[in-house]
């Protein structure tokens, strides 16, 4: 038997996958890591722990599942778009933690270059924003202390995971991620030399761009595999998911439900840009061959029911939020907008503070997970409409991916605003799904047959269009009141 294994590494944790060679998941393993969260809301991960739980969750899904190690014959990544760390490539140490792409503290380096933010949005593709990778390299470059002198990496998830698996042999990053660091030209397809200027950030220090479905070299992670294993596939996990869902050609879409939302669409091999607030990125460039998609991503979905769990205390687990919403009153007005560290697209208003609005005195506990778990569904809505606006294409499904689709009351919810069927594959995992798949086809163990063996739920919207329209206007004006600019 041969087997795929993909590491999935996550805002909240990293996971293994492993698969067979009828592309069947047989099993995960899961370690979490810790989210260092200071008082004014800074977000970061300690690299080395991702690292240790990398090895970790390989280690023991293999040891679960009783396999011969020596029948895995390559590994695919998946990771945590937008988080980057600087690292010394002689130690192999982070000079810094890794800063968590929720994290604004490179608010204050973006309103320095505001001058440049339309040759950023016409090069890269993105809005200029501490959202991405570029402002969370420059504020480590300039607050780590004294780096002179020192061989710098300067990287995402997947590079610093690719560095650390080939023993520091290997530096690299995929088309998907670099196209997310907003210091990726993706017109010429090269790390663009203006735009890492204005930053402060060496292009010498950045990894080599590979293939997604490429060779990213060999691990023996850290010494547990008796031979080297191919890495041969790499994508960013939103983008692993929009290749995991089979969405492959133009006016596909898919949205992840994870701590934080990306929405994301197919638009084939040509760019469409947007002044509406999505971005275009690159979806994976595979056999040399890239695609692009219009995308935006949300700061606070599935985090947002974390936080009436962790921080409120009105949940006493995340699974009972569909069944709390399901019991509240349907006609409370009671929205709830989750700006905890401003609002992403398409409004991208890092100064926007949470709020609950539109209480009444019959509002209770029922009614504010009610408006939590819409808050999700009404954030995904904003950009599923706006990207059939601005590409032109129709879209007549949405796919739909991560944890908080086993909600059935948000996903039901989710079809009312959009007025189109939902899709949850029975697999949830499909970031790193994608990422197997990636390295499956291109060591020639499957072919893109595996996507008819996918089975679906779907979900269809039971509201009427003037019901819609009122509930999506109130959620509209709830965010207005909230948007400083």
């Amino acid at each position: 038997m041969k087997y795929i294994l993909a590491i999935d590494q996550s805002t909240s944790g990293t996971k293994a996958l492993l698969f067979d060679e009828d592309a069947r998941l047989i099993g995960r393993s899961d370690l979490p890591h810790k989210q260092k969260i200071s008082e004014n809301g800074w977000v970061a991960h300690d690299p080395m722990k991702i690292w240790e739980n990398t090895k970790g969750v390989a280690r023991a899904i293999i040891e679960k599942n009783g396999i011969n190690k020596d029948e895995v014959i390559g590994i695919g990544i998946s990771n945590q778009r937008e988080t980057a760390l600087v690292w010394d490539r002689d130690t192999g140490l982070p000079v810094y933690d890794a800063i968590v792409w929720q994290c604004a503290r490179g608010a204050k380096i973006c309103e320095g270059l505001s001058d440049y933010a339309e040759m950023v949005r016409e090069h890269t593709g993105l809005r200029l924003s501490p959202y991405f990778s570029a402002a969370k390299i420059a504020w480590v470059l300039q607050n780590a202390g004294d780096l002179s002198g020192r061989h710098l990496c300067c990287g995402t998830i997947d590079s610093w995971l690719v560095f650390k698996m080939t023993h520091g042999k290997e530096f690299r990053c995929d088309y998907s991620n670099a196209s997310r660091t907003q210091l990726f030209n993706i017109r010429t397809l090269s790390w663009d030399s203006e735009i890492c200027s204005i930053f402060g950030i060496d292009p010498e220090t950045l990894p080599t761009v590979t293939d997604s479905d490429g060779l990213y070299g060999y691990t023996d992670l850290d010494g547990y595999f008796s031979k080297e294993i191919p890495i041969h596939g790499v994508l960013g996990d939103s983008h692993g998911a929009l290749f995991g869902q089979g969405c492959l050609t133009p006016g596909m879409i898919k949205a992840t439900f994870g701590t934080g939302s990306s929405v994301m669409m197919n638009i084939g091999e040509k760019p469409i840009f947007s002044d509406a607030g999505i971005v275009t990125s690159l979806a994976w460039s595979m056999g040399g061959k890239v695609n692009y998609v219009l995308e935006g991503n949300i700061n606070y979905t599935g985090s947002v029911i974390k936080w009436l769990v962790d921080d409120v205390k009105l949940l006493g687990a995340s699974r009972e939020s569909g069944e709390f919403a399901a019991k509240a009153n349907p006609e409370d007005t009671t929205y709830l907008v989750p700006a905890f560290s401003g609002l992403g697209a398409p409004y991208w208003d890092s100064e926007a503070k949470a709020a609950i609005v539109g209480m009444t005195r019959s509002t209770g506990k029922a009614e504010i997970v009610k408006a939590a778990e819409e808050c999700i569904a009404y954030q995904i809505t904003d950009l599923v409409l706006l990207m059939q606006q601005e590409s032109g294409l129709p879209i007549t499904e949405i796919r739909v991916d991560g944890g908080p689709t086993k909600d059935k009351y948000l996903m039901q919810f989710q079809s009312d605003m959009l007025s189109i069927p939902v899709a949850v594959p029975k697999n949830e995992e499909l970031s790193g799904i994608g990422a197997a798949y990636a390295a499956g086809f291109a060591l020639g163990l499957w072919d893109q047959s595996v996507y008819e063996k996918e089975e679906r739920t779907r979900y269809l919207s039971k509201v009427d269009e003037s019901s819609r329209k009122k509930r999506y206007d109130g959620w509209k004006a709830a965010v207005a009141s909230v948007l400083t600019k």
